[in-house]
C-alpha cells in the first residue's frame, strides 16, 4: 500500500472511530426530540455512560457486563429526564443543564473513588472482528469490515431506526407524539407512555456511545472524559433534520474534523493547538448558522403535554 493510501486509510478509520460516539448519542436525541422532549442532557448521559462502563469493566473484568451496565444505568437518567419533563414538565433546558451538571460532578467525585485518580489504569476492551473475505478489501474492508461490534451494531441500527421511524406504526406514533400530541391522544396514544419510552431509549443510546469511548476508543477512564461530544451530538441531530441518516452523516461530518486536526498537529505546523482543537466546535457553529431559518424541529419539541380533562 502507498504512503498516500496508508494515510487515506489510516485518516479514514480514525474518522469513524470520532464519529461512533457522535452518532449513538445523535441517535439517541433523535427518538427523544421526535417524541416531543428536547435533551440537552446528552452530553451527561454520554459521560454517565463511560464512567459506569469503565467502573464495571474495572471490577468485573467483562466488557459486556460493563455495555450492559452503562445501557441500564442510561435508560435510569433517560427515566429521570423523562420524569422531570413530562411528568413535572420542568423545563426541558434546566432538566438538561442539571443532569450535564450533576453527571460531571458525580462522574469526577467517584472515578477517585474507584480509581483513586482522576484517570483509570488501561482497562479491557471490545477487539474488532474481521469478517473474512469482505475485511481484505482495499481501504473499504478494512474501514467497514475489521470493527467491533458496537461500530456494527451502529450501522445496523442506521436503518433500522430510519425504517421503524417512517415505514411502520410505531415510528408514525412517535412521529405524530412530537408533532401533534393532542391529535395522537384522541387517537388513543398514551403521549406520556412514548415520551417516557422514547427518552429512556435516548438515555440508553447515548450511554452506550460513552461506553464505546472507554471500551474502545481510548480504553480508560478520565474526568470529562466526553469533552462536549453530547452537545456536538445536538448540532448534528439539528443539521441532519431530526433524520437517521443525514444525522449520522453530520456525526461523520464532525468525527472527520476532529481526525483532522488531530493530524494538523501531528505536522508539526506552526499554528496554537487551541486554534486546531476549536476546529471541529467551530465547524458545527457555523453548519447551525448555516441552517439558521432551515431546519424544523418537531412542532411539539420541547412544549409540555398537560393531558385534558373530561370536563374540559
Amino acid at each position: 500500500m502507498s504512503d498516500s493510501a496508508a494515510f487515506l486509510s489510516d485518516y479514514l478509520a480514525a474518522s469513524l472511530r470520532l464519529s461512533v460516539p457522535l452518532a449513538f448519542a445523535a441517535l439517541g436525541g433523535l427518538f427523544s426530540e421526535r417524541s416531543g422532549v428536547l435533551n440537552i442532557g446528552l452530553e451527561g448521559m454520554l459521560l454517565t455512560g463511560a464512567f459506569v462502563s469503565a467502573a464495571t469493566v474495572f471490577y468485573t473484568g467483562s466488557v459486556w457486563v460493563a455495555i450492559l451496565a452503562a445501557l441500564i444505568v442510561g435508560g435510569l437518567v433517560g427515566l429521570l429526564h423523562a420524569y422531570l419533563c413530562v411528568t413535572l414538565r420542568v423545563d426541558q433546558l434546566v432538566s438538561g443543564l442539571a443532569i450535564n451538571l450533576s453527571a460531571a460532578g458525580l462522574t469526577a467525585f467517584l472515578s477517585r473513588l474507584v480509581f483513586n485518580s482522576k484517570t483509570s489504569q488501561p482497562l479491557q476492551g471490545l477487539d474488532a472482528i474481521a469478517i473474512p473475505g469482505l475485511s481484505q478489501i482495499p481501504i473499504v474492508g478494512s474501514l467497514f469490515f475489521n470493527q467491533d461490534p458496537l461500530v456494527y451494531l451502529l450501522l445496523l441500527l442506521v436503518p433500522l431506526i430510519t425504517y421503524l421511524l417512517f415505514k411502520t406504526s410505531l415510528g408514525l406514533t412517535l412521529r405524530a407524539v412530537g408533532e401533534y400530541p393532542r391529535a395522537a391522544e384522541t387517537a388513543g396514544v398514551s403521549v406520556l407512555f412514548v415520551r417516557y419510552l422514547s427518552v429512556m431509549l435516548s438515555g440508553c443510546l447515548a450511554s452506550l456511545g460513552g461506553a464505546y469511548l472507554v471500551l474502545v476508543h481510548v480504553k480508560f477512564f478520565m474526568e470529562d472524559i466526553s469533552a462536549g461530544k453530547g452537545f456536538i451530538a445536538l448540532a448534528a441531530l439539528i443539521f441532519g433534520r431530526w433524520h437517521p441518516i443525514s444525522t449520522v452523516l453530520a456525526c461523520v461530518l464532525f468525527g472527520a474534523t476532529e481526525a483532522l486536526q488531530l493530524r494538523i498537529q501531528a505536522f508539526g505546523l506552526n499554528i496554537p493547538y487551541q486554534f486546531l482543537v476549536m476546529l471541529p466546535y467551530v465547524i458545527a457553529l457555523f453548519a447551525l448558522i448555516g441552517l439558521a431559518g432551515k431546519s424544523t424541529p418537531p412542532a411539539a419539541l420541547g412544549i409540555p403535554y398537560v393531558k385534558e380533562s373530561l370536563d374540559d
